[in-house]
């Protein structure tokens, strides 16, 4: 506080001078006017002094507003996750609601969750992934000094001379043996004929090469490279004699023995999904959703009527941003190939009861709106259509709208949520 003392003139009505001279007093005017200005210039300091106090307070408050918002920001992560060895980690995002995927290179399937969400105590749902080796060879099952050749979900026995067998478990009794594991060679198949003649000749998958020997015909070189002649869906395995095609993870070779076939994992316990969470089969894998009901907001609620579907409760009388709300949302999951043919009808929307006289559709939002379009088929029903092929692996999502009218008036709407999982793969 800034003290200011009066001058000692105005305090005094005659102020006695030496030598007994004296001085006349201000008039009351003066001292009026100057206790006045004394008066201003303490109201100017005193103003002063409390805009710099507000000013510093509101600096504080911006700052303690700052570092708990900073403080919050870090308190809606979740920790981060481990990259399994020899495998990758898909996403980014720690905060909570947000998905983390993994997956596991060739030759190397996933053990544990596949997905992970980071919930809201900050936690990661399901369980930390590993990648194990899909090597059917580690029982050693080969006999008598096979060789084990690992294949999907399988193995192959390369027997060494005098063997045979799908273990090299029965002796041999021929002409011919192995020369080479390693160049798939083979002795000729010699038969007596006529006296001072012989007959040779080598088992199917084999050809005579220079010297007598029979060499394995390396199937998977010759015709895999080419779409006209390719023996395997994806992948070809030489054999001796012979070839085996291979299946990605996820997918098991079907009786042709060329083609691949997706395996369901959400039939029976073979999925990852946790207690509130809805598997979805995909083409190679599976999926954990869990479809949720948008909070309440502008008077608007909505209350879960069945796994994937939610109903608008009943509006106040007054909201009009409710009446104006979708009366409900369906969520929709569409497993998809790779680089499927277009344009393709992935999904149909109607009504089964229709009040007004007519129906809209539209695309509202989501990922990867460039793929796709909406058209109608028929009076009463929508269609989705797939207008672009897709390289997997990637997750398409599209928000559409059903709107019904009666002369121009909206009776309601209707949202429905799609979601649709690319493969990797073309099968």
């Amino acid at each position: 506080m800034l003290l200011v003392l009066l001058p000692a003139w105005v305090a005094l009505c005659v102020l006695q001078l030496p030598l007994g001279s004296t001085q006349e007093c201000l008039s009351h005017q003066q001292v009026l006017s100057t206790v006045r200005q004394m008066q201003k210039l303490l109201s100017a300091q005193e103003a002063a002094h409390l805009q710099g106090t507000r000013s510093l307070k509101k600096q504080l408050s911006a700052l303690q507003s700052r570092v708990q918002r900073l403080a919050s920001k870090r308190n809606e992560t979740c920790p981060q996750l481990a990259v399994p060895a020899n495998g990758r980690k898909l996403g980014r995002s720690t905060r909570v609601g947000h998905d983390v995927h993994f997956v596991c290179d060739a030759g190397f399937r996933l053990v544990g969750s596949e997905t992970r969400t980071c919930r809201r105590d900050r936690t990661w749902g399901g369980t930390q992934p590993f990648c194990r080796s899909i090597d059917d060879c580690s029982s050693n099952p080969c006999a008598n000094g096979g060789t084990c050749v690992d294949g999907n979900q399988s193995y192959t026995c390369l027997c060494p001379r005098g063997w045979s067998g799908t273990s090299c478990q029965s002796p041999v009794y021929t002409y011919w043996v192995t020369l080479s594991n390693s160049s798939f060679s083979r002795q000729p198949r010699c038969a007596e004929g006529r006296p001072g003649s012989r007959h040779c000749s080598c088992d199917t998958g084999f050809q005579m090469r220079a010297g007598g020997v029979c060499q394995d015909v390396d199937e998977c070189q010759l015709f895999q490279p080419s779409p006209q002649t390719r023996l395997c869906l994806h992948d070809c395995l030489n054999l001796p004699g012979s070839y085996r095609c291979l299946c990605p993870p996820g997918y098991v070779l079907h009786a042709d023995r060329n083609t691949c076939e997706d395996i369901d994992e959400c039939t029976g316990s073979r999925h990852n999904c946790t207690h509130g969470e809805l598997c979805i089969n995909t083409f190679g894998g599976h999926r954990c959703v869990r479809p949720k009901c948008p909070p309440p907001r502008h008077n608007t609620s909505y209350v879960k009527t069945s796994s994937f579907q939610c109903e608008r409760n009943p509006c106040p009388m007054d909201s009009r941003a409710c009446r104006l709300a979708a009366t409900s949302i369906s969520f929709h999951y569409l497993p998809l190939q790779a680089n499927r043919s277009v344009p393709r009808v992935l999904f149909k929307m109607s009504t089964t009861r229709f009040v007004g006289d007519s129906l809209r559709f539209a695309i509202m939002g989501g990922r990867g709106q460039g793929v796709f379009a909406v058209r109608r088929s028929d009076r009463q029903t929508g269609e989705l259509v797939l207008t672009s092929p897709v390289v997997g692996p990637a997750t398409l999502e599209v928000e559409l709208e059903m709107s019904e009218f009666s002369r121009k008036v909206l009776l309601g709407k209707h949202i429905f949520k799609v979601t649709a999982f690319v493969s990797p793969y073309e099968f």
